[in-house]
């Protein structure tokens, strides 16, 4: 499931099959309303990416891009891009990177499902948390503005910059655990031991203290633009998943990749970190917490578990969709093998006392 192009660059392809709309519509509708937008419009799809399909908006004057729910029956509050444009309206003028959007449009007669409408940012994108192609000083400055923008994420007031109402931000950890858990039951196809161990492990261990920031949700390098040539980060991508709520879960799901297998793409497992530039748990943890002026960072244990289960979550979600025939990549019937992996390293670390 790893990103097979080195250079981060995006590949564009002709749009899927079952994500096919009417392309006329969408060009008179966004003519009216997007400066900048008319004429002839090439549309094409990103390869890659699980769940909301993404399109490159190429007119005559600049390009675009387009997100919208996926076609068919979906889980009740996954693919909000509604609140992916929300969250990046309200981000637009702060120091985190992120594209300028448009519109939100819930008119589903335009292309048969909500979308909303950004600004194409040049740069690239890694898949795989190796970095492949990058050279060690390159990852290292690149896991280093990683930390940074995650901690300038959860430094920002989120009151001050109209979030608030965005999410509740009191017991959010033990809500995350109840919807994750909801939404595993709603999705599984095949029983998976694991899981349902760590469903009744961790509400048992949810940690005594709460906190209340913008909470990406899923951050990671694969969300994360880095400029064409630098090693900084232009634009950090896909926040279907943000809300208000406990940093600890986005430092802990960034930190998932130092307990996965690199074959899976996801993880280090059985790589020399020191030799490829990246930084160990114990540096990225301390960096972050420096940056962040944080005296500790208490509860580690329960939200690395979290961080796995959710993750498994997702994936057996993806799985899913792939077994009811809504699937936007190829690539998600491999879904199966991973969420049951993941699951089973959270159990190992639950009941590693």
């Amino acid at each position: 499931m790893a990103n097979n192009n080195p250079t981060g660059a995006a590949v564009l392809v002709p749009v899927l099959e079952n994500n096919r709309f009417d392309e006329a519509r969408l060009t008179t509708y966004l003519s009216s309303r997007i400066d900048g937008f008319g004429g002839d419009v090439l549309v094409r799809q990103f390869q890659g990416g699980f769940s909301n399909p993404t399109f490159h908006l190429q007119t005559a004057e600049r390009a675009f891009v387009l997100r919208k729910k996926p076609p068919g029956q979906l889980l009740p509050s996954a693919h909000a891009v509604d609140r992916e444009y929300t969250v990046l309206k309200a981000l637009r003028d702060t120091d985190v990177p992120v594209p300028r959007v448009h519109l939100l449009c819930d008119d589903e007669r335009i292309i048969g499902t909500m979308f909303y409408v950004m600004d194409y940012v040049d740069g690239r994108v890694y898949t795989d948390r190796l970095l492949p192609g990058c050279t060690p000083p390159q990852r290292s400055e690149m896991y280093d503005a990683m930390n940074d923008v995650l901690a300038k994420l959860h430094r920002i007031d989120y009151r001050a910059v109209g979030l608030d109402g965005f999410g509740k931000p009191g017991g959010y950890v033990a809500r995350q655990v109840a919807r994750w858990s909801k939404q595993y039951q709603a999705s599984a196809v095949d029983d998976t031991p694991a899981m349902n161990r760590l469903m009744e492990w961790l509400p048992q261990h949810l940690p005594s203290q709460d906190e209340a920031t913008i909470a990406h949700g899923d951050y990671r390098i694969g969300n994360l633009l880095f400029h064409p040539i630098e090693s900084r980060v232009v634009a950090v991508l896909d926040w279907e998943l943000s809300t208000i709520g406990h940093p600890l879960g986005d430092l802990a799901y960034c930190c998932s990749a130092y307990h996965l297998p690199a074959s899976s793409g996801r993880g280090f497992d059985g790589n020399d970190l020191a030799a490829l530039g990246i930084p160990s748990e114990a540096e990225f943890l301390d960096n972050y917490r420096r940056r962040t002026e944080r005296a500790d960072i208490a509860d580690w244990k329960f939200f690395l578990v979290f961080s796995l289960f959710r993750s498994a979550g997702i994936l057996a979600g993806v799985y899913r969709r792939s077994v009811d025939g809504q699937g936007v990549d190829a690539r998600m019937a491999q879904a199966k093998e991973a969420y049951q992996d993941i699951a089973a390293r959270a159990w190992m670390i639950a009941r590693d006392v």
